[in-house]
Order: structure tokens, then sequence, then C-alpha cells
């Protein structure tokens, strides 16, 4: 169960960071830390709703496994830390052009 535990943080956190990458070159910008370098961000968000759908499984995956083994009660917290930010990297991506927006705003 730790095995799936750990494969459905790790989704998670990859999927916040491909839903971060088109806000934040613009953050970085914002804050002075621009150059040629944020390029690289380009060739990641192509990827962004694969790596999404696959966290989104992982997660699902993780709950289906705990709720079968009767872990539910010991891994609840985990698991839905889990789901949260697999949520919000889904929330980021759908409001990329918003965030990207008032980032330019800031400037």
């Amino acid at each position: 169960m730790q095995k799936c535990l750990s494969l459905s943080y790790l989704g998670s956190l990859s999927a916040l960071g491909v839903a971060l990458c088109c806000v934040l070159p613009i953050a970085m910008m914002l804050l002075g830390l621009g150059g040629s370098w944020l390029a690289i961000f380009g060739s990641i968000a192509a990827a962004s709703y694969y790596v999404l759908a696959a966290s989104t499984a992982l997660v699902a995956i993780a709950w289906l496994v705990s709720h079968r083994r009767g872990s539910m009660a010991r891994l609840r917290w985990w698991l839905v830390g889990s789901t949260v930010m697999t949520g919000l990297a889904w929330v980021i991506v759908f409001n990329e052009a918003r965030i990207n927006d008032y980032l330019i705003m800031q400037m």
C-alpha cells in the first residue's frame, strides 16, 4: 500500500509541476529571474494533459486499493492530500489564461 501511496504523491507533484509550467515563467519574470532558459517550459506544456490524466488515474487507483485492503481509515488524510494537489493542478490548468493575465497586469 505504501508503494501505491508514494506513486499517488509522485503523480500529484508531477501534475502540479506541469500545471505550473506556464504560470511559473511569468511569475519568475515578474521577480526579475527571466532568461532564455525559460523556453524549456514550452515543451513541458505540450504533455500537461497527459501527465494530469495519468496523475488522476494514479490517485484513483490509490483510493481503490486503499478501500479494497481496508486501510481507508489509516490512509485517508494522505489520500486526501494527494487528491487536493491533483485537483489544484487541474484548476490551475483550466484557469491558466486568467492567472497569466493577472500576472502580466502586475508587471
